[in-house]
């Protein structure tokens, strides 16, 4: 098993995934991928058959029996990864919106500040790439927001969908049961680190503003599915609540 492992949850990706890109990141020393095939109904599953048999060994597929959503296939990998000896373990989306390079400055930045979590953050600086378009953008600040307020710390972007995260006891016991929420899974992750057993500190956690982030045409987040997160997180703010009086 690679030293890290990226997992990519997939539902129905077979148009979308870009071969030359997958490969390159894990041609990265010590990185390997680890592709979650989420139930999908189409070319998907032969399209991670043949990443894998190209892959020299560190590309690896798990095919669930249906779909399960994105959180669990998330976290069906992570625990996957982790149980095959990954020290450091992540996700990225399929669409590769944070592209390679990013991946690979991420997992760099996190051994540089010696954090147990790095997240990755769509900050649009001055001298950077990300292109989002802008109801995308505000309807993100104000979850980002709604998202702080629940979980007691400072984050700026909860559901950019490139983190990494470092073999703890806390990681560990964070992804050992199903996520409630099917669409907020990032927020009630985070939480059950802050929450957890042992606690992980608000300083464990780094976000790290990313140079290139593009948002890829297909998503599957559309305004039902929008409301539904924002559904999920009010959930999500009266469980971690009642465990925080409990504690």
């Amino acid at each position: 098993m690679p030293q890290t492992v990226v997992v990519v949850p997939c539902f129905n990706e077979a148009a979308r995934l870009d071969d030359a890109s997958f490969l390159a990141l894990a041609a990265a020393p010590g990185i390997g991928v680890l592709f979650v095939d989420d139930g999908s109904t189409d070319g998907t599953a032969a399209r991670l058959a043949s990443l894998a048999a190209r892959g020299d060994g560190a590309i690896t597929a798990l095919s669930l029996p249906g779909n399960a959503g994105k959180g669990e296939a998330v976290r069906r990998g992570l625990r996957e990864a982790l149980e095959g000896g990954a020290t450091a373990v992540g996700y990225v989306d399929a669409d590769l919106s944070t592209p390679v390079p990013e991946v690979l400055r991420l997992l760099a930045e996190m051994e540089r500040r010696h954090a147990v979590v790095v997240m990755g953050a769509r900050v649009a600086l001055l001298g950077t790439a990300i292109a989002r378009r802008a109801h995308r953008h505000y309807l993100g600040r104000l979850f980002a927001t709604a998202a702080s307020l629940v979980l007691g710390v400072r984050v700026y972007d909860t559901q950019c969908g490139a983190k990494f995260f470092r073999d703890t006891p806390a990681v560990r016991n964070a992804l050992a049961t199903p996520f409630a929420s099917r669409w907020a899974f990032d927020v009630e992750l985070i939480g059950r680190l802050l929450q957890g057993d042992p606690p992980l500190r608000p300083a464990d956690f780094v976000e790290i503003p990313l140079q290139r982030w593009t948002d890829v045409s297909g998503s599957k987040i559309g305004p039902l599915q929008m409301v539904r997160t924002a559904w999920d997180l009010a959930v999500i703010a009266v469980r971690y609540h009642v465990r925080k009086r409990v504690r």
